[in-house]
Formats: C-alpha cells, sequence, structure tokens
C-alpha cells in the first residue's frame, strides 16, 4: 500500500492510497510555506518510485522508514538550484508507485536521485559532504547526484554543483542506504573553464575500506572508470589532486556509480 499526502503540520490537506501506484493532483490550489509532501509506505526498506512536481524526473528511491517526507520548496535561495517552475502556480500532480522486477534489476546509475535534499531523509541515495560553498543551494552536494550534466558554467539551475570553497580536505559521501554492487564510476567535472580549475586525481573509499585512485582530466564529457566489482553501502571521493592553474576553483557536477541491487 502506498499514500501520498500533502499536509501543514498535523493538517492532512489531501490523501490518496493505492496498493501500487498512487497520486495526488490539485487545480487552482497553489502552495503555501510550511506544507510538506509525505509518502507512507506499507513497509520500510523497499524501493519505490517518486515525482513530487511535473518539473523534477522520477527518481527511483530506496527508503529506509515507512515515512518520508519532502517539504515544499518555498524559499528563494533553495529554489535556485532547481527549474524556476517547481511547486510554482495552481495546478500540481505528484506520483509515487512501485518498481517491477525488471526495473529493479536492472544495470543502471545507482548514484542517482533528483529527489535527493541537503539533509538525510532515509531515501536514498543520499549525498552528503564535509564542506558546501557558503552553504549556497547551488553548491550542495545533493547536486552532484540530480542527473543534470550542463557543467560549462556555475551557479543557478542547471549548472549547480557541489562547491568545495577552497578546501583542499574536501571529501564527498553517495550513501546508497543498503547494499550494491557496483563495477563502473563515473565523473563529470564543472568546466567553466578559465574560472574553473579541475582535479586530476580523485579516490574512491569503498564501505569495505578498498580504495581505488582515479586520474581525471580537464575534458566535459563523463570520465568512465571500470572497477572490479564490488559491493558497497556507499562510496567516498577525497583526496582531490587540484591541477597546478590559476583558479582556485575546481568543482563536482556529477558523480554516477552504475551497477545492480545486491538483493
Amino acid at each position: 500500500m502506498l499514500t501520498l499526502r500533502l499536509k501543514k503540520e498535523d493538517r492532512v490537506i489531501a490523501e490518496r492510497s493505492h496498493e501500487e501506484e498512487t497520486y495526488l493532483a490539485f487545480q487552482g490550489r497553489e502552495y503555501s510555506v510550511g506544507e510538506v509532501i509525505e509518502l507512507e509506505l506499507e513497509q520500510a526498506n523497499q524501493l519505490v518510485w517518486v515525482q513530487v512536481d511535473e518539473a523534477l524526473e522520477p527518481s527511483l528511491i530506496y527508503v529506509t522508514e515507512k515515512n518520508w517526507e519532502y517539504p515544499i520548496i518555498v524559499e528563494e535561495q533553495l529554489r535556485l538550484a532547481y527549474p524556476s517552475k517547481i511547486f510554482i502556480g495552481g495546478e500540481h500532480y505528484l506520483r509515487a508507485w512501485l518498481p517491477t522486477a525488471e526495473e529493479t534489476q536492472r544495470y543502471r546509475n545507482l548514484a542517482r536521485n533528483t529527489h535527493d535534499q541537503k539533509d538525510d531523509t532515509n531515501a536514498y541515495p543520499h549525498a552528503h559532504a564535509n564542506v558546501e560553498t557558503r552553504n549556497d543551494s547551488t553548491f550542495f552536494a545533493r547536486n552532484a547526484i540530480d542527473g543534470i550534466l550542463a557543467n560549462e558554467d556555475h551557479g543557478p539551475y542547471p549548472y549547480q554543483s557541489w562547491g568545495i570553497n577552497q578546501r583542499k580536505d574536501a571529501e564527498i559521501t553517495i550513501d546508497f542506504g543498503r547494499e550494491v554492487r557496483l563495477d563502473k564510476l563515473a565523473l563529470v567535472l564543472r568546466g567553466d573553464y578559465p574560472h574553473d580549475s579541475y582535479w586530476t586525481q580523485v579516490t574512491v573509499v569503498f564501505s569495505n575500506g578498498e580504495e581505488r585512485i582515479l586520474e581525471t582530466t580537464n575534458q566535459l564529457d563523463r570520465q568512465y572508470f571500470a572497477i572490479p566489482e564490488t559491493k558497497t553501502t556507499s562510496i567516498t571521493l577525497k583526496d582531490l589532486i587540484k591541477n597546478e592553474d590559476e583558479s582556485p576553483f575546481p568543482a563536482l557536477t556529477q558523480v554516477e556509480a552504475y551497477g545492480r541491487e545486491v538483493n
């Protein structure tokens, strides 16, 4: 059973349930400050498709609790990292549905989550880092797994990225919330040259402590890295070695982790 709700504090504004897929639809109703979208599952620890707004692509997320929440984004500074039309206007359609067995077992980018949030909401994958430039939403860690590849500029959507505020010890972790099997990684480095610099070496750490060193370049396209099949619950990018140039601003547009579910 899946239940979608729109609520504000303890008051339920709208609710709809279905065994396999459900939705909420609104006409002539604008969102207000403090409203929250809630998804209730019959059981925790399962994969589910979600799409809280037409401006966001659906995400297949792994939810470790029976309830998951997504606050309506109204603060202007937070909205900078999203399409300007998100949660705007009076007509809205949001949905949640269970994946097929084929969808759960297929080979895919297990790091992608357009619905990730700055804080851990018990929905995975989730990105977090030890630094985010100026606590600015356009440089949050979540931007590195949102699926947006635009990397020839920096700042508001669609050029949001993970910014490290020139920290030499910057690290970013992608938590999968369960064990997965990976055999390939990909990085999209931000390439707003000459404003940006880039990393020539990145170290990847898996949850079992194993490390891999990736040699990177200033190319704008995805940089793929084959790895031995590894079971892990997370990956961390650390020891980011900057190229020797005048720019102090290397940044990450996207990290991808390809593989399959373990179970």
